[in-house]
């Protein structure tokens, strides 16, 4: 085991670090989705190639905790709002890494009009001015669950609130 104080890398680099239409793809993403740098990308292909790994480990099982695993998995997603209800494993196949960054609570503080820009709903974030559920949440990079949406909100105490965000 590693030594319990060092945390554990969250990531996965790319195989070929210098091509060019990942470069130029991965650029558009981190400009739309006003990501601080392309680790937070990794970040987001990684957790997908997990649940993506997971299903394709379930497709090819069969039994009772196959199944189980299965509806664990496809719930937890569905609760995430990245699938709809009755959803399949080839569904969780399907997914783009741009569901998941759709997630961001960064990307639902712009989506939602609390910001003005992407690179704005960042900073309220990081600067603790806004609520999810009524919990200070200062991380851009937190994944909003579906019945969190529609509880995004300027902390009571931001001087953002009565001004609606300018």
């Amino acid at each position: 085991m590693g030594d319990p104080k060092k945390p554990r890398k969250l990531y996965e680099t790319p195989r070929h670090p210098w091509k060019k239409e990942r470069l130029i793809e991965e650029r558009r993403l981190v400009s739309k989705y006003g990501l601080k740098n392309k680790r937070e990308l990794w970040r987001m292909e990684t957790l997908l190639k997990k649940f993506r790994r997971q299903a394709r480990k379930l497709l090819a099982s069969s039994g009772k905790q196959a199944e189980k695993e299965a509806k664990e998995l496809i719930n937890k997603l569905i609760r995430l709002n990245l699938l709809k209800e009755g959803a399949t494993l080839d569904d969780v196949l399907a997914l783009k890494v741009e569901d998941i960054l759709e997630r961001r609570l960064q990307t639902l503080v712009y989506k939602k009009g609390l910001a003005r820009t992407i690179n704005q709903a960042r900073q309220f974030i990081v600067h603790g001015h806004i609520m999810v559920n009524g919990v200070k949440v200062t991380s851009p990079s937190y994944l909003v669950e579906a019945d969190e949406e529609d509880k995004i909100e300027f902390s009571p105490y931001s001087p953002l609130r009565e001004r609606g965000g300018e």
